[in-house]
């Protein structure tokens, strides 16, 4: 039997050239996470089924999840993680007692869910998860957004590439219970489902989705006038019950801070953001891609604040976070013409090619030495003339060239030579 070449359907294969955009993604978002002394960590590929199935929204803990058989080809408890939030959740919440607080951990890895693939989604996905455990305070709320917007602009977008949509699910609450008079946490939830799709759902089909949930049009036009509000003022102007309401103060504080400090292009207070899972319940956001070609969410989420009573711990712990993928950030990279700089860009890499079959045991002492200093270099194994070096060495886009030959091994140097400007120099052994 001839097996296929291809990877299975809905995953794929990352070679060198694709790697090297997705490495540079993870590295960015390594290195401003560490910036903010956030922790790296790592959980298992598998988990007990029941954390998902517990908080995890309904197309993550149910159709999405893919759960794994054993030996005798039956269904186990076991599934292949496809969010890291109930993991996470679970390990700080066995190291809660004897950790310091706040804790900020983030991860980058890898996730699968059996969901419909679709542009900037497939099965088997990437992720960077930063998470700040045990603070309350609107400071960790903006501290957060900062580190946001500074992964964002860690990859040199342009300008008016992006917007952090904010919103609040106290708000969104408040609105429910008093404006809409909607009670009940079953109604509330399905409702907020149908509003999560509002900005991808044709109009009547998003109108029909609202009166199966016995809305009537006062309600819904209600409903309309809420996520099409554009500021907090205006939202307070058509619904004057909401000015006494803390949630609004928070944002505002938070959109005055992140003024402050630079960031007021970015932000954008949206009613519209929604956000439908089940665990948040505080402050709510979204990244936007702007450009015209690929107008979608990148990635947010927000605070999922007492998640870990399902493992028991009675201490209430308030957490916030968020995760971008590696898809939709690759998108945006190329959506902004950012990515043939990242598949361009080599650093200083040398290539020593063997002209002479004499030569090998010198040319492995020059690169060790080369590599010793920082230096990447590649040997080369198979005589080559110098004509097909030079070629193959501007093919490969290395940096420097070392040309080592019998001449040189008689003189005890070698030639250096820059394949950009043409420099070279003469180097004594």
């Amino acid at each position: 039997m001839q097996l296929k070449t291809t990877p299975p359907k809905w995953t794929a294969d990352w070679f060198p050239e694709e790697y090297r955009v997705r490495k540079y993604i993870f590295d960015t978002w390594r290195e401003v996470c560490q910036k903010y002394w956030f922790e790296e960590y790592l959980g298992p590929l598998v988990e007990d089924s029941a954390i998902w199935k517990a908080k995890s929204w309904e197309d993550v803990g149910g159709s999405e999840m893919t759960l794994i058989t054993d030996r005798e080809w039956n269904l186990s408890e076991l599934a292949l993680r496809p969010e890291m939030t109930p993991t996470v959740t679970r390990m700080v919440s066995r190291v809660w007692k004897e950790k310091e607080k706040p804790m900020k951990w983030f991860s980058i890895a890898n996730f699968y869910r059996n969901e419909r693939p679709q542009r900037g989604r497939n099965r088997e996905f990437w992720q960077l998860n930063a998470d700040i455990f045990g603070e309350e305070s609107i400071h960790a709320d903006i501290e957060t957004l900062c580190l946001v917007l500074d992964l964002m602009l860690a990859f040199n977008p342009p300008k008016h590439s992006f917007t952090l949509k904010l919103n609040h699910r106290g708000l969104i609450d408040h609105f429910f219970e008093h404006i809409l008079g909607v009670d009940g946490p079953d109604r509330k939830q399905a409702i907020t489902r149908i509003l999560d799709k509002y900005e991808k759902l044709k109009k009547d089909v998003f109108d029909t989705s609202l009166s199966e949930l016995w809305l009537d049009v006062e309600q819904v036009q209600k409903i309309y006038v809420f996520l099409e509000s554009t500021s907090v003022t205006s939202l307070i102007e058509q619904f004057p019950s909401l000015e006494s309401q803390k949630v609004l103060d928070d944002i505002l504080y938070i959109t005055r801070e992140l003024e402050q400090l630079g960031y007021g292009a970015y932000i954008t207070f949206s009613p519209s953001l929604i956000r439908g899972f089940d665990y948040y319940d505080g402050l709510i956001f979204e990244v936007f891609d702007l450009h015209p070609d690929n107008t979608r969410a990148l990635f947010g989420w927000g605070r999922y604040n007492g998640l870990a009573d399902i493992f028991g711990v009675k201490q209430w712990i308030p957490a916030i976070w968020f995760g971008p993928g590696d898809e939709p950030m690759k998108l945006f990279l190329e959506s902004w013409n950012m990515v043939d700089s990242v598949q361009a860009f080599r650093g200083d890499k040398y290539y020593i090619p063997l002209l002479e079959n004499i030569a090998f045991s010198d040319i492995q002492n020059i690169a060790q030495k080369l590599r010793k200093s920082g230096k990447s270099v590649v040997v080369g194994t198979s005589v080559k003339k110098i004509t097909k070096a030079m070629k193959f060495a501007d093919k490969q886009n290395f940096s420097h060239i070392i040309l080592y030959g019998e001449s040189e091994k008689s003189q005890q140097i070698y030639t250096c030579k820059h394949l950009s400007s043409g420099e070279e120099n003469i180097i004594s052994l």
